[in-house]
């Protein structure tokens, strides 16, 4: 036989066995995740029963009402039962909209996987050609104000921006709608317009972070020594950078913006409540201030889900993007 098994050695086989190893660590830390989860949501004050019947209900009604969902039975008791209807795909009832959580939970994770994307196509590029473009004129006038534009948006917290945004844009020039929410049945054309202000705080926050590693990968990269013998080769300026620079630059950018893709997907809290945008988020913020801890704990989980898978592929794809990890492995 001619070509290597895939656990016996060789690039591939170190990639197979890396990923293995990172999936299991994956799922052990997802464990963790979900008794953190569980146990941390058992211990916030507040009464289900009291915050579904409301402060007026009656103390007998409360208990009852405790009694039929659970919450009175020992925590490992509840624990056990909500961890082995979730490993069967049953995430619960929600208290509050008594109907079953993962629907909701799907529901409320496309909407935010909507908003993160359009986010993601905006300012993977603009942060890209920001960073190299700083780059090339290191230390001149293009390089300050990026830098400087970049560092500033990045030190705004979401909320500051979005309510910027919301009161010039949406209130006093009335260009675009207040909530970010469409409507059930609206058109792409629709929903797209109204996610316009909500993209710009997650653009303004991730602009920075994103350009000032290409702009530092690109530095690099350009004072290499095969930058510098390229060049000395008579390659022309442009084709060294686009030969040689970008495709080793970009290699730790690509994996900040892999694992940028958790928080655009599930760090959203802050713009989806502040702009009233039915997201996990805002489900999630609605959960925690309504004791409704099914939707609390399965709202948490899955957002941990999406940062573990974000984080793994983004470990994935820096084993494979460089080739000195794979040359050390194999050796």
């Amino acid at each position: 036989m001619t070509g290597a098994l895939p656990f016996a050695g060789g690039p591939g086989g170190v990639l197979a066995t890396y990923i293995l190893r990172r999936v299991g660590l994956a799922l052990v830390t997802l464990w963790l995740l979900s008794v953190i989860i569980f146990f941390a949501g058992q211990v916030l004050p507040g009464d289900p029963g009291r915050a579904i019947l409301g402060p007026l209900a009656a103390p007998s009604a409360v208990h009852a009402l405790d009694n039929s969902l659970g919450v009175n039975r020992p925590l490992l008791t509840q624990y056990w039962t909500w961890l082995t209807g979730l490993l069967h795909g049953d995430l619960g009832q929600s208290y509050q909209f008594r109907a079953p959580v993962g629907p909701l939970i799907r529901a409320a994770l496309v909407n935010s996987i909507k908003l993160g994307a359009l986010a993601f196509v905006i300012v993977v590029p603009l942060s890209i050609l920001g960073g190299v473009v700083s780059a090339l004129n290191y230390g001149r006038a293009p390089d300050r104000i990026i830098s400087v534009t970049g560092l500033s948006a990045t030190t705004v917290p979401e909320f500051v921006s979005g309510i910027v945004v919301l009161v010039i844009f949406g209130v006093e020039l009335k260009w675009f709608p207040v909530s970010a929410s469409a409507g059930p049945g609206a058109s792409a054309g629709s929903q797209l317009y109204h996610l316009i202000l909500p993209v710009i705080p997650l653009v303004l926050i991730l602009f920075g972070y994103i350009a000032r590693m290409t702009r530092a990968g690109t530095v690099e990269a350009l004072e290499s020594d095969y930058a510098r013998t390229a060049t000395l080769k008579g390659l022309k300026r442009s084709v060294v950078i686009r030969r040689h620079v970008l495709r080793n630059s970009l290699l730790p950018t690509i994996t900040v913006i892999a694992t940028q893709v958790g928080y655009l997907i599930g760090g959203l809290v802050v713009v989806e409540t502040l702009f009233n945008y039915n997201g996990i988020g805002k489900l999630i913020f609605t959960a925690a201030t309504g004791k409704d801890f099914p939707m609390l704990e399965a709202g948490v989980l899955t957002i941990g889900v999406v940062y573990m898978v974000a984080t793994l592929i983004a470990d994935i794809l820096y084993t494979m993007l460089n080739p000195r990890l794979r040359l050390a492995g194999s050796g």
